[in-house]
Protein backbone atom coordinates (compact mmCIF):
# COMPACT_ATOMS: atom_id res chain seq x y z
CA UNK A 1 0.00 0.00 0.00
CA UNK A 2 0.93 3.13 -0.49
CA UNK A 3 0.12 6.23 1.63
CA UNK A 4 -0.08 9.57 0.18
CA UNK A 5 -0.86 13.28 2.53
CA UNK A 6 -0.72 16.29 0.67
CA UNK A 7 -0.25 19.66 2.09
CA UNK A 8 -0.02 23.43 0.71
CA UNK A 9 -3.55 24.62 -0.16
CA UNK A 10 -4.84 27.93 0.86
CA UNK A 11 -6.94 31.06 0.03
CA UNK A 12 -5.24 33.68 -2.17
CA UNK A 13 -6.19 36.21 -4.57
CA UNK A 14 -6.42 35.98 -8.54
CA UNK A 15 -2.01 35.97 -9.71
CA UNK A 16 -0.71 34.75 -6.85
CA UNK A 17 1.03 31.64 -6.61
CA UNK A 18 0.51 28.49 -4.84
CA UNK A 19 3.18 25.14 -4.28
CA UNK A 20 1.26 21.86 -3.49
CA UNK A 21 3.27 18.76 -2.04
CA UNK A 22 2.54 15.23 -1.77
CA UNK A 23 4.47 13.08 0.92
CA UNK A 24 4.13 9.55 -0.24
CA UNK A 25 5.10 6.81 2.46
CA UNK A 26 4.77 3.06 2.13
CA UNK A 27 5.57 0.93 -0.48
CA UNK A 28 6.57 3.35 -2.57
CA UNK A 29 8.82 1.52 -5.18
CA UNK A 30 5.63 0.19 -6.36
CA UNK A 31 4.55 3.75 -7.79
CA UNK A 32 4.59 4.26 -11.48
CA UNK A 33 3.40 7.79 -12.02
CA UNK A 34 1.81 10.12 -9.55
CA UNK A 35 -0.84 12.72 -10.60
CA UNK A 36 -2.72 16.09 -9.39
CA UNK A 37 -6.67 16.29 -9.74
CA UNK A 38 -8.85 18.51 -8.49
CA UNK A 39 -12.63 18.83 -8.13
CA UNK A 40 -14.68 21.43 -7.50
CA UNK A 41 -18.14 22.24 -6.00
CA UNK A 42 -21.05 20.68 -8.17
CA UNK A 43 -18.33 19.49 -10.69
CA UNK A 44 -16.62 16.16 -11.69
CA UNK A 45 -13.12 15.48 -10.64
CA UNK A 46 -10.70 16.99 -13.04
CA UNK A 47 -6.89 15.78 -14.53
CA UNK A 48 -4.54 18.74 -13.45
CA UNK A 49 -0.97 16.93 -14.58
CA UNK A 50 1.17 13.83 -13.77
CA UNK A 51 4.61 12.38 -13.48
CA UNK A 52 6.04 9.24 -14.10
CA UNK A 53 8.43 8.25 -11.39
CA UNK A 54 10.93 6.71 -12.64
CA UNK A 55 11.43 8.94 -16.02
CA UNK A 56 10.55 12.36 -14.78
CA UNK A 57 8.19 12.64 -17.77
CA UNK A 58 5.32 14.61 -17.23
CA UNK A 59 1.43 15.62 -18.81
CA UNK A 60 -0.81 18.51 -18.33
CA UNK A 61 -4.34 19.43 -18.15
CA UNK A 62 -5.09 22.28 -21.27
CA UNK A 63 -6.61 24.68 -18.72
CA UNK A 64 -3.09 24.36 -16.68
CA UNK A 65 -0.53 24.01 -19.37
CA UNK A 66 1.92 26.87 -18.84
CA UNK A 67 1.08 28.03 -15.55
CA UNK A 68 1.51 24.73 -13.31
CA UNK A 69 4.69 23.09 -12.99
CA UNK A 70 4.71 18.96 -11.58
CA UNK A 71 8.28 18.00 -9.91
CA UNK A 72 9.02 14.72 -8.09
CA UNK A 73 11.51 14.39 -5.74
CA UNK A 74 12.41 10.67 -5.52
CA UNK A 75 15.00 10.32 -2.77
CA UNK A 76 12.26 12.26 -0.51
CA UNK A 77 9.30 10.55 -1.83
CA UNK A 78 7.38 13.81 -2.79
CA UNK A 79 5.78 15.61 -5.85
CA UNK A 80 4.93 19.60 -6.15
CA UNK A 81 2.84 21.28 -8.01
CA UNK A 82 4.14 24.43 -8.47
CA UNK A 83 1.09 26.58 -9.57
CA UNK A 84 1.65 30.46 -10.99
CA UNK A 85 -0.99 32.97 -11.99
CA UNK A 86 -3.64 31.21 -10.09
CA UNK A 87 -7.34 32.08 -11.28
CA UNK A 88 -10.43 31.82 -9.27
CA UNK A 89 -11.68 28.87 -11.64
CA UNK A 90 -8.86 27.23 -10.24
CA UNK A 91 -10.21 26.83 -6.61
CA UNK A 92 -11.08 23.31 -5.91
CA UNK A 93 -9.86 20.14 -3.72
CA UNK A 94 -6.93 19.04 -5.01
CA UNK A 95 -5.24 15.61 -4.92
CA UNK A 96 -2.72 13.57 -5.28
CA UNK A 97 -2.84 9.97 -6.52
CA UNK A 98 -0.88 7.13 -7.23
CA UNK A 99 -0.86 4.46 -9.80
CA UNK A 100 1.42 1.22 -9.41
CA UNK A 101 1.37 -0.08 -13.31
CA UNK A 102 0.93 1.35 -16.90
CA UNK A 103 -2.43 3.35 -17.98
CA UNK A 104 -3.70 6.40 -18.86
CA UNK A 105 -1.84 9.27 -16.36
CA UNK A 106 -5.38 11.57 -17.43
CA UNK A 107 -8.08 8.93 -16.23
CA UNK A 108 -8.85 8.84 -12.29
CA UNK A 109 -9.40 4.77 -13.14
CA UNK A 110 -5.56 4.54 -13.75
CA UNK A 111 -4.98 5.57 -10.16
CA UNK A 112 -5.26 2.97 -7.40
CA UNK A 113 -4.30 5.73 -4.08
CA UNK A 114 -5.29 8.37 -2.96
CA UNK A 115 -4.99 11.27 -0.66
CA UNK A 116 -7.05 13.11 1.33
CA UNK A 117 -7.18 16.45 -0.31
CA UNK A 118 -6.42 19.68 0.19
CA UNK A 119 -8.00 22.98 -0.78
CA UNK A 120 -7.28 26.21 -3.10
CA UNK A 121 -9.30 28.82 -2.85
CA UNK A 122 -8.82 31.50 -5.22
CA UNK A 123 -10.60 35.07 -5.10
CA UNK A 124 -10.78 37.57 -7.59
Amino acid sequence: QVQLVESGGGLVQAGASLRLSCAASGRTFIMYFVGWFRQAPGREREFVAAVTWNTGSTLYADSVEGRFTISRDNAKNTVHLQMNTLEPEDTAVYYCAAGDRRGLRSQGDSYEYWGQGTQVTVSS
